[in-house]
């Protein structure tokens, strides 16, 4: 079985190589952008045991398409600030990277048997700059997005991810934002509020079946039955998640960070894929 190491064993596990790692965060709350806490020390931590990439691809549960999956090709991706309700600070978050549209256009042609075509329009939605600013917050990284495709099954996914992985080779980071638990409707606000046991239990067993490389299982919504539906009444935050683990393979070591259920029903739980 590989190993699962600590956020603390990475830096010594990680150096630049051909291969580049995997990541997948847990982004939860828009306002992680601007606090100085837990999960912003962890990205900021992250960030600097991660090699330089050539150019860093985005699954972000925020770009949902249906019978499409859309790559954007545009020269400067736009911040794009998707939210509402938040302190105009936020709103004024900028991440000005530039975008790879060469590459992206090469990621287009990669996934033409999952329909996949270039778009100029969208950017950078809060999924990707509001974790990116920390990782690489010089914004001198090219950086493109790709979208989830909300009319294909789970398993779909999955293969996005293993289509993808052949970029890791060409010095492309793949990073995938959103969380393995993410139940607005239960969500109940305060620092002391208790996780719900759907929450913990779904959240356990995706650790569990990742660490195990059982993806099946993790792609099998039957099998998932009512603590997905729970966990995920609709699975845009889970998608990113399964791209990160199709994307993987033998080679790889597992790491877990940020284990914890924030506002009781969102998983924070981030992992790292890297070779040996």
């Amino acid at each position: 079985m590989n190993t699962v190491t600590t956020l603390d064993a990475l830096r010594d596990r990680l150096s630049p190589s051909d291969r580049m790692p995997l990541v997948f965060l847990g982004h939860g709350s828009p306002m992680n952008a601007i606090e100085d806490n837990a999960y912003s020390q962890a990205w900021t931590e992250l960030g600097q045991t991660l090699p330089r990439p050539k150019a860093i691809l985005v699954v972000s549960a925020h770009w949902m398409t249906r019978g499409t999956t859309l790559v954007d090709v545009s020269a400067m991706p736009k911040t794009i600030h998707d939210f509402y309700g938040f302190p105009e600070a936020l709103f004024a978050q900028q991440y000005p990277a530039p975008g790879n549209p060469e590459l992206a256009r090469d990621v287009v042609s990669l996934l033409a048997s999952h329909h996949a075509e270039g778009d100029d329009t969208w950017g950078l939605d809060h999924g990707a700059w509001t974790v990116l600013k920390y990782l690489y917050p010089g914004a001198d990284v090219p950086v493109f997005q790709v979208s989830i495709d909300m009319g294909q099954g789970l398993d779909y996914q999955l293969a996005i991810g293993k289509t993808l992985s052949e970029l890791r080779d060409r010095g492309v980071l793949i990073l995938g934002s959103g969380n393995v638990v993410h139940n607005l409707g239960a969500v109940q606000w305060g620092a002391k509020a208790r996780p719900h046991d759907f929450a913990v239990e779904f959240d356990q067993l995706f650790a569990d079946r990742l660490t195990d490389r059982d993806f099946g299982a993790l792609a099998d919504r039957q099998g998932l039955g009512p603590l997905l539906r729970m966990a995920h009444p609709s699975v845009d935050h889970y998608l990113p998640a399964l791209t990160i683990a199709g994307a993987s393979d033998a080679g790889d070591d597992l790491t877990f960070m940020t284990n914890t259920i924030d506002l009781a029903s969102i998983s924070m739980r981030s992992f790292v894929f890297h070779a040996r």
